[in-house]
């Protein structure tokens, strides 16, 4: 097993879950009939697996951590980019529909990375265009999608996984994942960071970023 639990020196938290709903036996004419009737600014996001529908409300914690986890990635990027070779395309929760598979997904964070020249400046078509490169989703709670399944189907070639406590990090090697210790997106990087800069912003956000940013120059840049 290679997923390893952050040191943290804080009291233990108990965090609130995710509130889920499945529905078993959607067709996927049903599935687009329910995205089609939900409201834009829903806050509820939504997962279609060959038949299955998950819709999940995000709580404080879920939200917490999912927008933290973008951040510490589109940080990454930003300092680390000119060195890496990489620019970012930034996609949130954008529904990602795939009609041949049957499947569909609204995660609760998606970049293009490595394929960011291929759909800069323009919106994405799932149909022709490449999958984003890193997908995170945050499980708090028990989930009856099998998602490192799913994405490894779409062809995902990077996926994170955040239970609250323990990240798990997956790349796709003949179309499965594989578990491994540091994302290959960011192999100088090593995974414990993501665990201090997580702890670090339960009080502050922005110190936790400036420490980011100073780890990064200090110790990854000017070696």
């Amino acid at each position: 097993m290679v997923a390893t639990s952050p040191q943290s020196t804080s009291p233990t938290l108990e965090l609130k879950g995710e509130q889920r709903v499945v529905i078993h036996g959607l067709t996927w004419q049903s599935y687009q009939q329910i995205l089609t009737a939900l409201p834009d600014n829903r806050r509820a996001r939504l997962i279609y697996d060959q038949g299955t529908l998950e819709i999940t409300m995000p709580g404080e914690d879920h939200d917490f951590f999912s927008r933290m986890i973008g951040r510490f990635i589109w940080t990454l990027i930003e300092e680390l980019g000119e060195q890496l070779g990489f620019e970012i395309k930034t996609m949130g929760s954008t529904t990602m529909d795939y009609p041949d598979l049957d499947k569909g997904a609204e995660p609760d964070e998606a970049f293009y990375i490595q394929n960011q020249p291929q759909v800069k400046g323009r919106k994405v078509n799932f149909a022709a265009d490449p999958p984003p490169d890193i997908v995170v989703e945050v499980d708090i709670t028990h989930t009856d999608i099998n998602k490192n399944r799913f994405y490894a189907s779409i062809g995902v070639p990077e996926f994170w996984r955040f239970n609250g406590k323990v990240l798990r990090i997956y790349q796709l090697q003949n179309q499965k994942y594989v578990e491994v210790e540091n994302s290959p997106t960011f192999a100088v990087v090593p995974k414990f960071r993501l665990y201090e800069f997580l702890e670090q912003c339960r009080t502050s956000e922005v110190q936790a970023s400036k420490s980011l940013r100073t780890y990064i120059q200090q110790e990854l840049l000017h070696k």
